[in-house]
């Protein structure tokens, strides 16, 4: 299958069950929420953390189509997480890909809301009894997307990024710690939820997240560089808003340059390791081909223009 043709797979997928996890409900008296919850679930998001772990399921030797709750929860986390950055209480924005943002149209205390149920539907989600995985796998991935997902990771990379570093602390180094929560947790704990559910070994697990890790911090730096000078019209959002509110970003840090030479490090370094799985392809009866699209994804989000 060509790579193109896997993500589309697992994006339709993923968009398929996601419509079945939040359905439309029109007569239901609290409506409004739930089509705030659909509002921003549909928005145009990549998919970047499922297809990760759906592809981490399959590369691990499981069933893929069998693990699109857990895809489809790491996804509900991410979009609850776009909903509480941009109101105005954190980042303070009103576009996001391409839209109003979600608390633009349903107000504030809805959007928080919206925020809030699609957390909660996430585990809701990943715990539904008919999912065909043993228990084991079950609460070891979810509870590896709580803590992705919690103080310890993308919420307390949230808090960080509020704070906007500390006394005496290194800019860069901060900067790095903020993203490496806030960013790459949970696109981390959608690879490690992946493996384990497709049955990895220890060492497949450790790579994978160690990819996932480097795999984030790229994304961020890249999401830097196209706030600095990509077009806010192809990008669907606002753009100089980092500069100009004074945090910490990679290119404030570095120059552009240096950023574009640590974006392409970066995604070496996540490339660099894949080996483990590309073996166990092999030794499976397939080639390590098989692990191919990982490489192609790390190096189409390092060239993205949005």
């Amino acid at each position: 299958m060509k790579h193109e043709d896997r993500l589309n797979a697992y994006i339709m997928s993923i968009d398929g069950a996601l419509e079945q996890y939040i359905p439309a409900v029109p007569l239901l008296p609290q409506s409004r929420l739930v089509e705030a919850m659909q509002y921003s679930l549909f928005a145009g998001g990549k998919r970047i953390r499922p297809a990760l772990l759906l592809e981490f399921c399959r590369i691990s030797g499981g069933d893929w189509e069998s693990a699109l709750p857990f895809a489809c929860a790491a996804e509900m986390i991410h979009t609850y997480s776009l909903i509480h950055d941009d109101l105005p209480c954190m980042d303070n924005d009103t576009m996001r890909r391409g839209q109003p943002c979600c608390h633009v149209i349903f107000g504030e205390a809805t959007a928080l809301l919206a925020g809030d149920a699609l957390l909660t539907a996430a585990f809701e989600t990943m715990l539904d009894p008919d999912i065909q995985f043993s228990p084991d796998k079950v609460l070891r991935a979810a509870r590896v997307i709580a803590i992705g997902a919690g103080a310890y990771g993308m919420a307390g990379g949230q808090q960080l990024d509020l704070e906007g570093g500390r006394p005496g602390e290194d800019p860069l180094e901060a900067a790095i710690g903020v993203h490496s929560l806030k960013t790459g947790a949970m696109i981390a704990a959608a690879a490690h939820a992946g493996c384990i559910l497709g049955g990895a070994t220890e060492k497949q697990c450790d790579h994978a997240v160690s990819f996932a890790k480097a795999l984030g911090m790229a994304f961020q730096i890249k999401d830097d560089i196209l706030d600095a000078e990509g077009d806010a019209h192809e990008l669907g959002k606002n753009t100089g808003k980092d500069e100009a509110q004074g945090k910490l970003t990679f290119v404030s840090l570095k120059d552009m340059e240096g950023c574009k030479s640590l974006l392409a490090s970066l995604t070496r370094d996540a490339i660099g390791f894949l080996p483990p799985f590309a073996e166990s392809a092999a030794g499976a009866g397939t080639t390590d081909r098989e692990v191919s699209f990982l490489t192609w994804l790390a190096n189409g989000l390092m060239n993205r223009k949005a």
